[in-house]
């Protein structure tokens, strides 16, 4: 069976799920929503223009996680897939997912994102496979801190490639699907490579390519 990969934010979402959560939290007076919000546009601007620092985002946004109770966290998170999330999933994003099930195609999201904000995106999606960024967890706490390489620009070629590696898979037939220049490392990686709402670096690259350009916002 051949992969469908999927980048989830800007991509299945019409919004950045991680951005959306840093939002929420200063709404819910979670954080210092002045702090939280500058900041947060500050990553988000870095991103975008592909000179983010993953590692001190991560510290940025992962402390949230070791900072509330893991049951307040749940409760918080639940609220935020319902008034943050589902209204920014695309109709389109679950034609393209059916579309490569009934190919009979393994589908993944892979995303840079934590997995605490994109696992229950991903059920929402009907998707088993998830490679996000992992936060650590001891003794069945969050510690703020990232295990293993966060799946951001190289690191997601890599942590795809040790999926790969355990389920005996590879890239013949694959697909991914992502907005992002930050995400042209596993682009050229894959047998067909697809442009979803592309951002302008993207979208230059994915012309000189000859890649696909689709978009799945509301029609």
């Amino acid at each position: 069976m051949a992969l469908a990969l999927f980048d989830l934010d800007n991509t299945l979402l019409a919004g950045d799920s991680d951005y959306l959560w840093g939002v929420f939290l200063g709404e819910k007076q979670v954080v210092d929503a002045a702090f939280y919000e500058s900041e947060n546009e500050r990553f988000y601007q870095e991103y975008r223009e592909g000179r983010l620092d993953i590692m001190e985002f991560l510290a940025f946004s992962l402390k949230p996680l070791a900072d509330v109770p893991l049951q307040r966290l749940l409760q918080l998170r639940e609220e935020f897939l319902s008034e943050k999330i589902d209204p920014i999933i695309p109709p389109a994003s679950f034609e393209l997912i059916q579309k490569h099930r009934q190919q009979g195609d393994t589908l993944m999201i892979i995303t840079a994102t934590n997995a605490f904000v994109t696992r229950p995106i991903a059920d929402r999606l009907g998707i088993e496979n998830l490679i996000a960024t992992e936060p650590e967890v001891v003794d069945g706490h969050y510690t703020g801190k990232v295990s293993g390489e966060p799946s951001f620009q190289q690191g997601k070629v890599k942590r795809l490639q040790q999926w790969m590696d355990q389920h005996g898979a590879t890239l013949e037939g694959s697909y991914f699907y992502s907005d992002s220049h930050n995400d042209i490392p596993l682009m050229d990686e894959v047998e067909y490579a697809v442009a979803v709402d592309p951002d302008n670096r993207l979208s230059e690259y994915a012309l000189e390519k000859q890649w696909p350009v689709i978009s799945l916002r509301d029609r």
